[in-house]
């Protein structure tokens, strides 16, 4: 079966990151295919190179990361949510004069259609926070 999540809660505030890692990780050990991940909202957050959580948390963006990279995951970050949130990509940073980008690897900034079009290519749409 093919999946599509959707992420809009912050690691450092919101148990949807979490949870949504978790279904992702079980999904994949099943054999089902996640052909969109949607980072929106808050959830921007989880492809920011630089947050790093206190040492006894568990440093989210990083699990995503490896995650994403190590599954070849589709994992698209909202570009009007992450602008007005700060993270960028080298491209974005450079159109905006910005002295730095943080998107980590593995990551793309986009747009909505490619939530509207996850939702269309998966049997099911996972949503987690909001």
């Amino acid at each position: 079966m093919k999946f599509a999540l959707a992420i809009y809660g912050a690691p450092a505030n919101s148990q949807a990151p979490h949870s949504a890692l978790q279904f992702a990780q079980a999904l994949v050990a099943q054999g089902h295919e996640i052909v969109r991940l949607f980072f929106y909202q808050d959830g921007v957050n989880v492809a920011t190179g630089l947050a790093q959580p206190p040492q006894d948390e568990m440093n989210l963006p990083d699990e995503w990361q490896t995650f994403v990279q190590k599954n070849k995951l589709d994992a698209v970050v909202c570009i009007a949510a992450a602008l007005r949130r700060g993270v960028v990509d080298g491209r974005e940073a450079e159109r905006y004069s910005l002295p730095a980008h943080n998107l980590r690897e593995g990551y793309e900034l986009s747009g909505l259609g490619q939530l509207l079009d996850g939702v269309v290519s998966a049997d099911r749409f996972v949503t987690f926070g909001g």
